[in-house]
């Protein structure tokens, strides 16, 4: 089992959590995780870009000029992609695909690598008290945790179910955000420079992971 300090508000330690060994002792991997951070980053891009090819463009069903006697070079449609207006030859398509896939164990094991990475560097800490006033303000909720986190430096907290209303006094709080602890991946993991975890969720982290890790096993 890994120990992680719990720290209060004036983030002085007050205690110790029991977490297991593989989720925040793990080694670094650098090519899972780049492989994991592709992966994540490829299946959450929009398809915006789109053109039209010649078989899409409105008009020139009739043929610009006749075959021969004009002078001028022969044409069968405005459509074609050399005329102004016509379709686009290889263009980007909305059809293309950029989806790809990961092994569920690969991706847990990415995850685990990132958060022990984050752990060993001193960016991840564990808060006890946040169990005040839960329709707090944002001012409030930014006056109390200035001692935990350093100004002008992105922050990443995870709230227990029971502390889900928290969520509300991150989000206008510049470089904060908000995840619970079933959402944890890697790109928001690398993406914050601290990480904060109530002391509940962390419970709820290894509670959930252990089931996701038993499922990728059966699989």
């Amino acid at each position: 089992m890994k120990q992680i300090p719990v720290y209060n508000f004036e983030k002085k330690e007050v205690g110790t959590i029991q977490t297991p060994e593989r989720m925040f002792g793990a080694s670094w991997k650098a090519d899972l995780i780049h492989q994991a951070l592709y992966v994540q980053k490829a299946n959450s891009r929009n398809v915006v870009a789109d053109v039209k090819g010649r078989g899409e463009v409105r008009g020139g069903g009739k043929k610009p000029w006749k075959q021969k006697g004009t002078g001028r070079s022969r044409h069968g449609s405005i459509r074609s992609p050399i005329w102004i207006g016509g379709g686009v030859t290889h263009g980007p398509l909305a059809e293309k695909k950029y989806a790809r896939k990961i092994n569920k164990k690969m991706k847990l094991a990415a995850l685990f690598s990132a958060l022990s990475k984050k752990l060993s560097d001193g960016e991840l800490f564990v808060i006890e008290g946040f169990s005040f006033d839960k329709q707090a303000k944002t001012k409030t909720f930014a006056t109390t945790i200035k001692n935990i986190i350093p100004s002008k430096t992105s922050a990443m907290f995870v709230f227990s179910e029971k502390n889900k209303d928290l969520q509300k006094s991150v989000r206008n709080i510049p470089r904060a955000m908000s995840l619970s602890p079933r959402s944890l991946n890697v790109y928001d993991v690398l993406k914050a420079q601290q990480i904060i975890f109530d002391n509940d969720a962390i419970t709820e982290a290894v509670a959930h992971f252990n089931k996701e890790t038993k499922k990728a096993q059966q699989q």
